[in-house]
C-alpha cells in the first residue's frame, strides 16, 4: 500500500527517478540519528543536465526556478533511498541551501530556490517548511543553473 507522502506525489505528478549516482567522492546522503543530510542535487534529469547556463544570462528566472524544482525532486529521490521507501518517515524538511549559478548583479535568488521550497511545502504540507539559505554563485559544476542540498528530521 502507498504511502500518505506517495499519494502527494503521485497526486502532483511526481514520479521519482532513481538517485543518480556520485561523480565524485562523496555519498549521496548520510543519515546519522534522526537527521538525513541530502547532498547537493543539480537538475540531472532521465540522465541528463537541464537548465545549464547562467542565470540572467543563459537561464531566465521562470527556468530557473524551474531548474530548483527539479533539484528538489531529486532530493525526494535521496531522501526515499536514505529511509528505505518510506517518505512517510519524513517529520520535518529543516533547511534547504541554495545554490544559483548567475551574473554578477543577479539579486532574484530568494525566488529562483523557491522552486525547491514550494515543492518541499506541495510535498509534506506543513512538515516542508523549512530554513532557508538562497545563494548567488559564480560557477556550479558542470554550469548547471541551481544546485540545492537539504537537511531532513526523520523517524
Amino acid at each position: 500500500m502507498a504511502g500518505e507522502i506517495d499519494g502527494r506525489l503521485k497526486a502532483l505528478g511526481i514520479d521519482l527517478p532513481a538517485p543518480a549516482k556520485p561523480v565524485a567522492n562523496y555519498v549521496p546522503f548520510v543519515r546519522t540519528g534522526n537527521l538525513v543530510f541530502i547532498s547537493g542535487q543539480v537538475t540531472m534529469s532521465h540522465g541528463e543536465l537541464r537548465h545549464v547556463g547562467k542565470v540572467g544570462k543563459e537561464v531566465n528566472v521562470e527556468d530557473a526556478k524551474k531548474a530548483a524544482r527539479l533539484c528538489g525532486i531529486n532530493i525526494l529521490s535521496n531522501l526515499k533511498a536514505a529511509l528505505d521507501g518510506d517518505l512517510d518517515k519524513v517529520v520535518r524538511c529543516v533547511k534547504l541551501v541554495g545554490f544559483v549559478n548567475a551574473v554578477e548583479n543577479f539579486t532574484q535568488q530568494p525566488e529562483v530556490v523557491n522552486g525547491c521550497s514550494d515543492l518541499m511545502v506541495e510535498v509534506f504540507g506543513d512538515k516542508g517548511r523549512h530554513a532557508r539559505s538562497a545563494v548567488g554563485s559564480g560557477s556550479l559544476p558542470r554550469n548547471v543553473a541551481v544546485e540545492v542540498e537539504a537537511i531532513f528530521e526523520v523517524a
